[in-house]
C-alpha cells in the first residue's frame, strides 16, 4: 500500500464506487458514512419478519458502469437482465398491450413494431411516435440549447399528443427522470431515450435486483473494502473539511481525519455546509432543488401480479413490481408500486394513500379483488434525486473543486446523466480517478514542497 491517505466521506454508491476504486489501486482508504448502514439512497429495512427495500430501483443493459460495479463486488449474478426488452402496459378497461424490441432488427428499427401495434394509441398517434422518435435520435444531449427546453414542449413541437406524452413517453421519462415530460430537461430526456432506447438495440433491456438492496450493494461492497484493507466507519458524521497547508482536514464531532485527498459524495443538499468557502455556489445548489419518490408496498395473500413487473396508464399506478422473492415473504405476494416525481403524493397519509391506490390496483389487476390485503407499507424519499428540469445542466458542477485534493461525486454532479444508480456509479469512478492521477504520494508531496 502506498503512502496517499484518502478520505472519502459518503457511503452512497458514488462513495462506494470511489472507495473501491482507490483501495484497488492499494491506497489508505476511509470511508466516513454519518448513518447507521450504507448504500445511500438505495437501502433495505426489515418490517413484519421481510426486506422492504426504500424504492424500487433497476438497470438498463445500456448502465455499463453499475453493472461493473456489481461484477467488481460479485453480486452481478443477482441482477435479473431480460434476455429482451418487455414491458406490459396495463389500463383499467382491460386494454393491454407490451412494448418490446424486436430481436433481429437494428436500431432504431427495433422499436418500430412494437409502437405501430400499441394499443394505448390511435393509428395516427403511433405513427407520430416513430417520426418522434427518430427526430429525437439525431439531438445531442450535449447540445446546451437543448438544456433551455422541456422535453414536453419538444414533444408537442413533434406532434405528439396529450395521450401520447401521458401513455408512452412519461412510462420512460418518469421512472428514468423523476419528473414528467413536461416539466423534465429536453437534454436529460434526450440523453435517456439515445443512451437507452435508440442508440443499441439491447441497450433497453430491464435488469432487476433479485434480492434486497442491503445484500446487492451495503454487505458486499463493505465486504470487499475490507479485503481491501479499507477502514469503513458508519455513524460518523463529517462536520466540515478544511484545507491546512499540504493536507486537509476532515472534523467530526469528537475527532478530525488527516487526508492527502477527499472524495465528497454526499447528496446535494448537504453538501455545502461541509465544504469551504466558495468551493460550490450555494445558490447553484439550492437550484437544482428535489424531486421525491413515493413507494408503496403490498402484500396480499396470494399471487394477483403474473409478471414480474408492468406500467400502468391511464391510473395513478405507474409501475408495479413482483418482490416477493427478494423480500422473504413465506406466502402471498408482495407488489410494490413504484411513484416517480411524486410531489403530490408525498404529503399524503397511509390511509390516503391507500385509499386511492388500493382502488386503482384493483382496476389493473382483477385478481387483487378477490385477495386479502394482509400488509399495506408506505417508503418515502422526499430527497429521491435532484431536479431536472431546464437549466439543470449549469448548475451541476463537476468533479473537480477549486481546492487542491478535495473532489465532488454524486448523481447529481455534472456526469451528463439524470440522477440514476449508473449516474452515481460513473461520478465515483470519475472522482477516484481524479484522486489516484493527481495526488501524490505524502513522500513525493513533502519533497516537492521542499523543492518548491
Amino acid at each position: 500500500m502506498n503512502e496517499r491517505r484518502i478520505v472519502v466521506v459518503g457511503g452512497g454508491l458514488a462513495g462506494l464506487t470511489a472507495a473501491l476504486e482507490c483501495a484497488d489501486a492499494g491506497v489508505s482508504v476511509t470511508l466516513l458514512e454519518s448513518r447507521s448502514r450504507l448504500g445511500g439512497a438505495t437501502f433495505s429495512v426489515r418490517r413484519n419478519g421481510y426486506w422492504l427495500d426504500n424504492g424500487q430501483h433497476v438497470a438498463l443493459r445500456c448502465c455499463t458502469s453499475y453493472r461493473a460495479f456489481l461484477r467488481r463486488l460479485g453480486v452481478d449474478h443477482l441482477l435479473d437482465v431480460q434476455p429482451r426488452l418487455r414491458i406490459p402496459v396495463l389500463a383499467p378497461d382491460g386494454t393491454r398491450a407490451d412494448l418490446e424490441r424486436s430481436a433481429s432488427l437494428p436500431a432504431p428499427l427495433h422499436l418500430t413494431a412494437t409502437l405501430l401495434r400499441y394499443r394505448h394509441l390511435g393509428l395516427g398517434e403511433r405513427l407520430a411516435a416513430c417520426r418522434a422518435a427518430l427526430a429525437l435520435r439525431s439531438l445531442d444531449p450535449d447540445d446546451p440549447r437543448l438544456d433551455r427546453e422541456t422535453f414536453g414542449s419538444w414533444l408537442r413541437r413533434h406532434g405528439q399528443s396529450d395521450r401520447a406524452i401521458a401513455g408512452l413517453w412519461n412510462l420512460i421519462a418518469l421512472p428514468t427522470l423523476n419528473l414528467s415530460a413536461e416539466s423534465a430537461s429536453l437534454a436529460l430526456a434526450v440523453k435517456v431515450f439515445r443512451t437507452g432506447l435508440l442508440d443499441e438495440s439491447d441497450a433497453c433491456d430491464i435488469a432487476v435486483p433479485t434480492v434486497p438492496l442491503q445484500l446487492l450493494h451495503a454487505e458486499p461492497a463493505a465486504a470487499a473494502l475490507a479485503a481491501r484493507g479499507a477502514r469503513v466507519e458508519t455513524e460518523a458524521a463529517v462536520e466540515a473539511i478544511e484545507r491546512d497547508g499540504g493536507e486537509l482536514r476532515v472534523r467530526l464531532r469528537d475527532r478530525e481525519e488527516a487526508a492527502d485527498a477527499v472524495i465528497v459524495a454526499v447528496p446535494h443538499d448537504a453538501v455545502a455546509e461541509l465544504l469551504p468557502a466558495g468551493v460550490v455556489d450555494p445558490q447553484a445548489i439550492a437550484g437544482l432543488g428535489l424531486s421525491p419518490i413515493v413507494n408503496l408496498h403490498l402484500h396480499y395473500d396470494r399471487a394477483v401480479l403474473a409478471e414480474p413487473f408492468a406500467a400502468g396508464v391511464g391510473t395513478p399506478v405507474q409501475w408495479l413490481f413482483d418482490r416477493t422473492a427478494s423480500s422473504g415473504i413465506g406466502h402471498g405476494q408482495l407488489v410494490s408500486i413504484s411513484i416517480s416525481g411524486a410531489d403530490g403524493e408525498l404529503g399524503l397519509s397511509r390511509a390516503a394513500l391507500r385509499e386511492r391506490y388500493v382502488p386503482a390496483l384493483e382496476e389493473l389487476l382483477p385478481a387483487t379483488r378477490a385477495a386479502e390485503l394482509l400488509d399495506f407499507s408506505v417508503t418515502r424519499q422526499p430527497h429521491a434525486t435532484f431536479r431536472g428540469a431546464p437549466g439543470t445542466r449549469a448548475l451541476r458542477p463537476g468533479t473537480r473543486t477549486g481546492v487542491d485534493g478535495l473532489y465532488l461525486a454524486g448523481a447529481w454532479t455534472d456526469t451528463g446523466w439524470p440522477a440514476t444508480m449508473e449516474g452515481a456509479v460513473r461520478s465515483g469512478l470519475a472522482a477516484a480517478r481524479a484522486v489516484l492521477a493527481e495526488t501524490p504520494a505524502r513522500g513525493r508531496r513533502e519533497r516537492l514542497e521542499r523543492a518548491a
